[in-house]
């Protein structure tokens, strides 16, 4: 019997409508400014371009029955809605990025004819209106920055010093803020300068000294938690009581969160508990955790009186000049540019103690004064003579965009 072979079945291909159907001219059908895309009608198709940190998105949809319609709605609604939100965090970076890129404290460098090199502060910052503004801030006092631009990294200044003789002087800076370093050239009719530094490292508001309060049955003990942080910003504390000793280890502190595990040792016997709590301004609240069970810890910082930036106005026979007191969390601080090691606080009492160098000789001052109702008064005495000293605390109003 003959049989006859039957042919091959031939091969079928998905044809795609959308790559084998003629292109027509893209017709802009619709625009929205504000949110940044654009909405283009190709035949039947929607193409929507959209720009995202200068790259190019398309979105190329088509609809040809009356459910993919309904479909592709959706899912337009839904990738506009997922664009939207992504040029959001990228606004709102790139706006943090600028904002931190300039604002704060700058400990920099000034190259002098000679080998010398002396050390001062720009901080910057903006005022009511938003506008950018800035401070030189050095041994000799403080002075006002004009005209402060920042734009794409590029940052230009000028300033007008008052030199040893009581005549004004003027000074352009132009140059570049990259990879954390100011670097540029300051300029004057006596020259041109180098000019170099980096952002001044930020204190955890863990740091400090606090005084603990908590309940254990009847009686109420008090204790003094000591944070101290490295270098690094690495955090380490200590806990002192009265009777007992404590080990503080596993300490964590972020965004105004605080956690430690500590280990107290009381008559040859160990106990062991953690720690919970938060940081809100001079103020730490949280729960002692424990076998014994849970305790209510309220704890204040220790000198925050004092603790803050203070602008300073000084009187001597020379005139009137103004001058930056910064005491930081731990009771150091720096007068101008210059470090102090610790600041004093007894009752309303407040000592601090400035050793200068040049070269081989040091320069001693001290400071002697005392607080009242935020304001401080005293006077700063060296073997040369002795200032008049006022200040006021500086108390800032708007809220801190970060806790660390």
């Amino acid at each position: 019997m003959k049989m006859n072979r039957l042919p091959a079945p031939k091969k079928q291909t998905q044809s795609n409508p959308i790559s084998e159907r003629p292109i027509s001219e893209p017709k802009e059908c619709q625009e929205n400014k504000a949110l940044g895309f654009k909405i283009f009608l190709i035949d039947n198709r929607k193409l929507i371009r959209y720009k995202i940190k200068g790259k190019l998105i398309n979105l190329f949809l088509e609809a040809r029955t009356m459910k993919q319609q309904t479909f592709f709605k959706a899912v337009l609604c839904c990738s506009m809605m997922v664009l939207i939100m992504l040029s959001a965090q990228v606004n709102a970076q790139s706006a943090r990025s600028r904002g931190r890129g300039l604002y704060g404290d700058w400990q920099v460098m000034v190259n002098y004819d000679g080998g010398r090199r002396f050390g001062s502060i720009l901080s910057f910052s903006r005022d009511s209106e938003g506008n950018q503004t800035g401070s030189w801030i050095s041994f000799m006092g403080l002075s006002e920055l004009k005209d402060v631009k920042y734009e794409e990294g590029q940052i230009s200044f000028s300033r007008v010093s008052r030199g040893r003789d009581g005549e004004s002087r003027t000074s352009n800076f132009k140059g570049t803020i990259k990879d954390g370093i100011l670097s540029g050239t300051l300029s004057s009719d006596r020259g041109e300068n180098k000019l170099e530094g980096k952002r001044s490292p930020r204190v955890s508001r863990a740091v400090g000294s606090w005084a603990m309060t908590y309940k254990f049955g009847e009686r109420e003990i008090t204790s003094t938690f000591i944070v101290k942080a490295d270098k690094e910003g690495n955090l380490t504390a200590e806990w002192q009581g009265r009777r007992s000793k404590s080990e503080i280890t596993d300490l964590q502190y972020e965004r105004g969160n605080l956690t430690f595990k500590r280990k107290s040792t009381y008559q040859d016997r160990q106990f062991e508990s953690t720690f919970e709590g938060t940081i809100r301004g001079d103020t730490l609240s949280g729960v002692i955790k424990s076998q014994r069970g849970e305790t209510t810890v309220e704890g204040t910082r220790i000198g925050a009186a004092v603790i803050g930036t203070w602008n300073l106005e000084l009187t001597s026979e020379r005139g009137t000049r103004k001058q930056r007191l910064r005491v930081n969390s731990d009771m150091s601080g720096l007068y101008g540019a210059t470090p102090v090691k610790k600041v004093n606080l007894e009752d309303d009492k407040v000592s601090f103690k400035i050793v200068l160098e040049f070269g081989e000789r040091k320069f001693e001052m001290n400071f002697e004064g005392k607080l009242e109702d935020s304001k401080l008064t005293g006077e700063l005495t060296s073997e040369r003579g002795s200032q008049k000293i006022k200040g006021t605390k500086v108390v800032r109003t708007f809220g801190r965009r970060s806790r660390s």
